[in-house]
């Protein structure tokens, strides 16, 4: 369905088709590309137009600082320093000048969730009593992204200390969904979802303990993934817990998912689809397909039946143990860890406050939430004798239980919905959600699927599925095996061409900003 004010998307497509090939045109006329045809570059396109010389750094860092500017109504940074981009960029362009060896990332401004150390912006973490730290060095991943050339664009907005799922940040403000801004972007990393998605840059740092990549990149309509816990380094990443806890991107595309990997990991992207002919997905109705919003159901029918189309052999089968698996481990493991991690991330990046005192200044929502998890006697209290079994022999069976599924059935994935719903309106965070008639807590309509994935370390990717009749997008989930993380991600390119990729948000490419 279309609206008046939005591109279908074969408008889409012409219109990228024409920007992208009207570079050369465009520059022979008027020396420069004109801004909105930078803006529809995918993170791989930009940097080879960068490395090519076809557009410099410091013109490709201005349009997209000017694209945030319009989408400044959205909400997507706490922090950002124009001029220092500008001036990393003309550095860019002085390098590429004197021949010396460009990095893979060279001169791409990317955009970091604001729990990420950065030595030269704050790190807030959305919490009120972290407004002024300031981290004395990178985290390793800002680190390993500088030495590969990239930029940092900005410090993006959250939901407050990642707890939560609505990115309504009562200290620093809510993030807006551009797809619709009176509703929410997901959370935890709403402002990296929603500046990749309202084209502020075609790539960005998200951090996921408990689907705080995923769900935002399902609700904005971007490609995102949470690799296998360990992959990328989380050390200097406010915490909740070490063994959950995942750093990943939001991208408008797969190939710039794989860039990322690559970047970090080394090796060669792959730019070619492979074949889906023959490729078995698990498809695991009873968990993962239960209870779905209607709209939701529609679009992930469809989705489903264009992989059918393309050679996917859908594998139906079952994971009884499931549920039970994830009600003893998921949350218990994250009740038990935060108030340690936390402290000791506090402690050693010398941030001058305590738990005690981080929490103190909390905004109530987060309180209330963390709260009854830090104090003995508490209802999601776990004590280390309960956490002890957990770590011990609930989340080895886990983990198990996956392995022994992947190897019986031969699937490269299992495929569901990544959430329940689409993006709720702002403002629900608190309150019980309508699916299908029946009251639901938000946190499980956000959390259900994409929980059973980050406890067992799976890599995990989102992809866009399709707009629902209102126009809000609607995602699958592509959870790989531990370690396959590299075959997921190629994975993900044929499949987001057998699906295809959504047109933007209503005015992100329109010439007038929104008022």
């Amino acid at each position: 369905m279309t609206n008046d004010h939005r591109m279908t998307r074969r408008q889409f497509a012409a219109h990228t088709a024409v920007a992208l090939g009207g570079l050369s045109v465009a520059r022979s006329i008027h020396g420069a590309p004109p801004k909105e045809s930078l803006l529809v570059l995918t993170a791989t396109q930009a940097l080879r137009a960068m490395r090519n010389g076809e557009i410099t750094a410091e013109s490709y860092a201005s349009a997209l600082l000017n694209q945030c500017g319009r989408g400044k109504h959205l909400n997507a940074f706490i922090t950002q320093r124009p001029e220092r981009v500008l001036e990393a960029a003309r550095e860019c362009d002085r390098k590429r000048s004197s021949g010396v060896k460009l990095g893979p990332l060279h001169g791409l401004p990317i955009p970091i969730k604001d729990s990420v150390n950065t030595k030269d912006l704050p790190t807030t973490a959305g919490t009120p009593a972290l407004r002024n730290f300031q981290p004395s060095e990178d985290a390793p991943l800002v680190r390993a992204l500088r030495t590969a050339g990239a930029i940092v664009l900005g410090k993006t907005n959250l939901h407050e200390l990642s707890y939560g799922y609505t990115s309504n940040n009562h200290a620093f403000g809510a993030v807006h969904n551009p797809y619709d801004p009176t509703c929410i972007p997901g959370g935890s990393s709403g402002g990296t979802a929603a500046a990749i998605a309202y084209h502020m840059a075609p790539l960005g740092v998200a951090e996921d303990t408990e689907g705080s990549i995923r769900v935002p990149a399902a609700l904005c309509g971007l490609a995102g993934f949470r690799p296998t816990t360990g992959r990328y380094p989380t050390h200097g990443c406010v915490p909740i817990s070490p063994l959950f806890d995942q750093v990943g991107p939001h991208a408008r595309s797969a190939a710039d998912l794989l860039l990322f990997d690559t970047a970090l990991k080394g090796g060669y992207p792959t730019t070619s689809t492979r074949s889906l002919e023959g490729m078995r997905v698990g498809v695991i109705r009873a968990y993962w397909f239960s209870g779905l919003d209607a709209e939701t159901e529609r679009v992930t029918n469809a989705a489903l039946a264009k992989l059918q189309a393309a050679g996917v052999e859908l594998v139906e089968g079952e994971l009884p143990e499931l549920q039970r698996l994830i009600g003893l481990t998921t949350d218990a493991v994250q009740n038990h860890d935060v108030k340690p991690a936390l402290t000791r991330y506090l402690a050693e990046f010398h941030s001058g406050v305590s738990f005690e005192q981080l929490l103190a200044q909390a905004s109530p929502d987060v309180r209330r939430m963390i709260e009854p998890a830090v104090t003995p006697g508490g209802h999601d209290f776990v004590t280390d004798a309960q956490y002890d079994e957990i770590v011990r022999v609930h989340l080895p069976a886990l983990r198990t239980m996956y392995h022994d599924y992947f190897a019986r059935s031969g699937v490269a994935a299992i495929v569901f919905p990544t959430t329940i719903l689409p993006a709720p309106k702002l403002g629900e965070e608190n309150m019980e959600v309508l699916v299908r008639g029946k009251r639901m807590a938000l946190d499980i309509a956000m959390a259900r699927n994409i929980a059973p994935g980050s406890t067992a370390g799976l890599p995990g990717l989102v992809l866009p599925a399709g707009l629902t009749s209102g126009g809000l997008p609607v995602a699958l989930e592509f959870d790989g095996p531990a370690g396959a993380d590299r075959n997921v991600l190629e994975l993900g390119l044929a499949i987001e061409a057998a699906l295809g990729k959504l047109p933007p948000p209503p005015n992100a490419l329109n010439a007038t900003a929104p008022s």
